[in-house]
């Protein structure tokens, strides 16, 4: 509450997905072209004016935020879990198992992962949320796996830990109860962090039409752009709604994760003004 950046980033995240995951049980959707409105500038009637086919694009855009959110968010999730078990892993066990995960990681760092991504997209049939949101993940835990495990070699040598080993509390428990609380901070921001490239990824794999997502602002994007409707005044809202749309949610994760590094932070926050 007292951070204005991350109240309002909270606060605007919270409207965009009860926006998306709210607003569709609300709303009926649009299922029929309307030939005599289509590209119509914005109106009382229509705040965000008309796509290609004359649908309501405020209509489109509530029921096509879904699979967005929910991809950057199960994303978000399995790249911080493989992250953080490959890198405490590394750490804790040292040695050959250190070598050969890290080893793993730096050469999966070395992979052109979009290039990856849209090849991998062209051979998987990406039906469904949690097959995408899989495919984004194997892709994008491992510069995270080395920061987590930069963070628990730090964390091994305190004498915090030293003195769970003398009292022989046993390895899981100092995992679970000493280091990953005491990155909870770190990995919360790096989870944000995966969540806005997931987004990125995805809506380049949509605009690409390797993603057969039907209602998605990405596929809102792609599909008036490819209309032309770059070309036409009345027509800008149907690129700048989806646009928009991606830039809020954006901007709400990082001004969300602005302020957790703030709060966990005390030289930061020593630093913020007022």
């Amino acid at each position: 509450m007292r951070n204005r950046t991350g109240l309002i980033g909270g606060a605007l995240l919270v409207a965009l997905m009860l926006l998306t995951l709210v607003g569709p049980l609300v709303v009926p959707p649009e299922t029929q072209a309307h030939v005599d409105r289509i590209y119509q500038a914005p109106t009382l009637l229509h705040p965000l004016g008309t796509d290609f086919q004359g649908r309501d694009t405020l209509v489109m855009l509530i029921h096509g935020g879904r699979d967005v959110i929910l991809i950057a968010l199960i994303t978000g999730l399995l790249t911080t879990l493989i992250a953080v078990l490959v890198g405490t892993l590394s750490a804790l066990l040292g040695g050959v198992a250190d070598s050969l995960l890290i080893g793993v990681a730096d050469i999966w760092l070395t992979v052109p992962r979009f290039i990856v991504l849209v090849v991998a997209a062209s051979l998987v049939r990406l039906e469904n949320v949690w097959t995408l949101a899989i495919l984004l993940a194997v892709m994008g835990w491992p510069g995270l796996a080395r920061q987590i495990r930069a963070q628990m070699l730090s964390l091994r040598n305190r004498e915090y830990i030293e003195a769970a080993r003398m009292l022989d509390l046993g390895l899981v428990q100092i995992v679970f109860r000493e280091l990953l609380p005491n990155m909870s901070a770190f990995i919360a921001i790096a989870m944000i962090a995966a969540m806005t490239q997931a987004i990125y990824a995805q809506t380049g794999l949509v605009f690409l039409g390797l993603v057969p997502f039907g209602n998605n602002w990405g596929v809102m994007f792609s599909l008036a752009y490819a209309k032309n409707a770059i070309y036409l005044p009345n027509a800008a809202w149907s690129l700048l709604a989806p646009m928009g749309a991606i830039m809020l949610f954006q901007l709400a994760l990082v001004w969300l994760a602005r302020a957790l590094e703030e709060r966990f932070n005390p030289q930061l926050r020593a630093g913020r003004p007022g």
